[in-house]
């Protein structure tokens, strides 16, 4: 069995364990049912996610000249606190940055290797958790744009990480804490123009990956440098595939990408 296409990141649902899926332009796989087959990738081009041209992809599956253009890959989409749309203020398209900052936004707390402070668009839940990797996660606030969650993250990674150990989530070295108690214990320190939106009472999500055999130490491969790789898949967490060898292949990391898969 065969695919080709460009790698976007892979879509994922909710279950028991989550499903996780690679969308191509014709076709889409159930990668979790590649589970314990041998997967073969090989890299055959670059296909820019914007312009759709066959550049080397410069960061998130974009060429240079299209990142430093595309209001997708605006500086406020990794620092919400610099979103202006609520002020009518354009960075690189104000119709497209309203779109997306002016809708409900998510501050939350996550564990996938620590306790991690997040923001998303609230249409991104579970989805962002998965991604990262968390085995459990909860909401602080919930706010009407992207501005004043990043201002709420902005004060809340002042008192905790916002940042995942990816070596760590990969190898499940983790620890269950109390996010609840988390949650509690960081509300005092929400900006007073947040302090409305502040979530009570509510429960953690609990995440559960298809992996049946996690990397004893992790070697992350590079499919421009190494152009095919073949091995036995053991397992997805967060954007990662996971092979019997402690290989592990970021889909996220490697949007853009024009490959083949084989599946044996």
């Amino acid at each position: 069995m065969r695919y080709e296409g460009v790698l976007r990141k892979m879509q994922s649902e909710l279950g028991q364990p989550i499903q996780y899926y690679l969308i191509f332009n014709e076709d889409f796989l159930n990668v979790n049912q590649v589970l314990d087959k041998e997967l073969q990738i090989s890299f055959i081009k670059y296909q820019c996610l914007n312009c759709g041209e066959d550049r080397p992809i410069f960061r998130q599956g974009y060429c240079q000249t299209c990142f430093f253009e595309t209001p997708a890959a605006g500086d406020w989409i990794m620092r919400p606190e610099l979103s202006t749309a609520h002020l009518d203020k354009e960075d690189r398209d104000l119709e497209y940055e309203k779109k997306v900052q002016l809708q409900p936004h998510i501050v939350y707390l996550a564990n996938s290797s620590n306790v991690k402070v997040g923001v998303t668009r609230k249409s991104q839940i579970p989805t962002r958790w998965i991604d990262q990797g968390a085995h459990e996660a909860i909401e602080i606030v919930e706010v009407p744009n992207r501005y004043l969650a990043g201002i709420t993250e902005l004060a809340l990674k002042e008192h905790v990480s916002d940042k995942t150990n990816w070596r760590k989530m990969l190898t499940n070295t983790i620890e269950d804490v109390d996010l609840i108690q988390w949650r509690n214990k960081l509300s005092q320190y929400i900006p007073d123009e947040a302090v409305a939106y502040y979530i009570e009472n509510n429960q953690e999500t609990h995440m559960e990956f298809p992996v049946l055999q996690y990397p004893v130490k992790v070697k992350s491969l590079n499919l421009q440098k190494t152009t095919t790789f073949k091995g036995v898949l053991k397992g997805i967490k967060g954007q990662y595939l996971i092979f019997e060898d402690n290989t592990v292949f970021n889909i996220r990391g490697n949007e853009g990408l024009y490959v083949g898969l084989g599946i044996n």
